[in-house]
Formats: structure tokens, C-alpha cells, sequence
């Protein structure tokens, strides 16, 4: 039986507080949550029962995570791209994070593996 989790890539370049951070994942993460469970709702069932298994990973520029990003939208992976709004730490509209999944461990590491834990 495969393996499920969900990957959240954020931005270090943009000094974010830790507070911020976290809430910028967060954001990420309920996004691709919905889309998966609206796209593969046994998946998401699968993930929930066993553990909800998030790793967060890290890229230093906004090139880099809209590569990652388009990657996991090439691959057909339910993924979420969040944009602040820009009330607190940044400016509005900057990228900060993305996150996908839940899908198969085995198909998003090959993709994301590379990347270094935040």
C-alpha cells in the first residue's frame, strides 16, 4: 500500500518571522489539502489514517519555487501557490510558499528529494 504525504516548499529569502512563516505554510497547506480532496478524495483518506505526514522543504528565490511549483503542476499533483496579501511583514502579492499533496511518497520524491528540509 503506497505511503501519502504533503509537501510544503517555502521561501527563505524573504527574512519572514517565525509566526509568519508558520502561517504562510499553513495557508499552503489547507489550499492543496481542499484541492486534493475535491480531485482524489480516497488519497486524502488514505493520508488522514495514516498520520497526516507534512515535510517542509526550502528554496532562497521566487525562481526557484515557481519552478518547483510548475513542476508538481506538470506532474497532475494537487498543489496550491500562496500570494500574501501583504498586511503584516511583505508586500501584497509576494509568492511565499506552496504546498503539495497529499499524494504518493514514492512519486514526490523523486520530484522534491533534492530540496533541504527548512
Amino acid at each position: 500500500m503506497p505511503v501519502y504525504k504533503q509537501i510544503i516548499v517555502i521561501r527563505t529569502d524573504l527574512d519572514m518571522g517565525k509566526g509568519k512563516l508558520a502561517a504562510q505554510c499553513c495557508h499552503a497547506s489547507l489550499g492543496a489539502y481542499k484541492k486534493a480532496l475535491r480531485q482524489n478524495p480516497d488519497v486524502v483518506k488514505h493520508w488522514e489514517t495514516e498520520g497526516q505526514q507534512k515535510v517542509v522543504l526550502k528554496v532562497t528565490s521566487s525562481e526557484q519555487l515557481v519552478e518547483h511549483f510548475q513542476h508538481a503542476k506538470d506532474k497532475g499533483f494537487p498543489v496550491e501557490m500562496i500570494r500574501d496579501a501583504g498586511r503584516t511583514q511583505i508586500e501584497p502579492g509576494t509568492i511565499t510558499c506552496f504546498a503539495v499533496g497529499p499524494w504518493k511518497e514514492e512519486e514526490l520524491d523523486p520530484v522534491y528529494g533534492e530540496l533541504k528540509l527548512l
